[in-house]
């Protein structure tokens, strides 16, 4: 069956979030994270947002044939959390690889500043080449997550549902939205230049026979209802902020 309606979620904020914010004020090199990106948890905050994100849950639960999810502990935690399961989630959920955050090689962990102190020559390479296509030593590039990304909805354009969930990354929400609609490269950075995709907020995509429409995106309405935090963390620290 063709996929016709789905949610893209960010994972709730994350002590990483925390921890790379706090080092960009600070004006450090490096981010004081001493754990993988792939194990990095949820913040108090965070898991706050992720019980709110179970109120929208509930709300459309009977909508969602398909729930996927990041293998990262961050997303894995918000949709567990969202649905109330901990251990047992009550429908299954696809844990895909793909999906995963984007991997930022030699210059992960460093702040914007610390990729220009530590690897001038890796900033400059990256404001030549531009966002999109710029690859970090060991990393990825925007265009190298899209092509991921591509798979991954081919794949999940052959499942028996017609909607669903994916709880992942800033980035990989911003990516999907630029395959779905599609967008270029110009057209993805000036709408990435505007906007944010906020911790476990909601984006939404119709298709029809036109093609792919944005409903919604990064909607934190139930959030706000629910009392928790809306927070603002911005993405990979290899990139201007937007």
């Amino acid at each position: 069956m063709t996929l016709r309606e789905v949610w893209l979620v960010r994972h709730g904020e994350s002590i990483a979030n925390i921890a790379a914010t706090q080092a960009e004020r600070d004006g450090v090199d490096v981010i004081p994270v001493d754990i993988r990106d792939a194990d990095v948890p949820l913040s108090k905050t965070g898991r706050d947002q992720a019980e709110a994100l179970g109120r929208w849950m509930r709300e459309h639960r009977d909508e969602v044939e398909d729930f996927y999810t990041s293998p990262y502990v961050r997303a894995r935690e918000t949709l567990m959390i969202a649905l109330d399961a901990h251990d047992s989630p009550p429908v299954e959920v696809r844990s895909d690889e793909r999906l995963r955050d984007r991997e930022l090689g030699i210059l992960d962990l460093l702040t914007r500043g610390g990729v220009a102190r530590l690897h001038p020559a890796e900033a400059e390479r990256r404001r030549r080449l531009g966002k999109f296509y710029h690859r970090p030593p060991g990393g990825e590039s925007w265009a190298d997550v899209g092509l991921r990304l591509r798979s991954f909805l081919a794949d999940a354009d052959k499942s028996p549902g017609s909607t669903a969930v994916i709880v992942a990354h800033d980035a990989v929400v911003m990516l999907l939205v630029s395959l779905l609609l599609p967008l270029d490269e110009t057209a993805l950075l000036d709408f990435a230049a505007t906007r944010t995709v906020l911790n476990a907020s909601v984006t939404h995509l119709v298709r029809s026979d036109d093609g792919w429409e944005l409903v919604e995106f990064s909607d934190v309405s139930h959030l706000e209802v629910e009392g928790a935090p809306v927070t603002v963390h911005p993405g990979s620290p290899d990139v201007e902020p937007g």
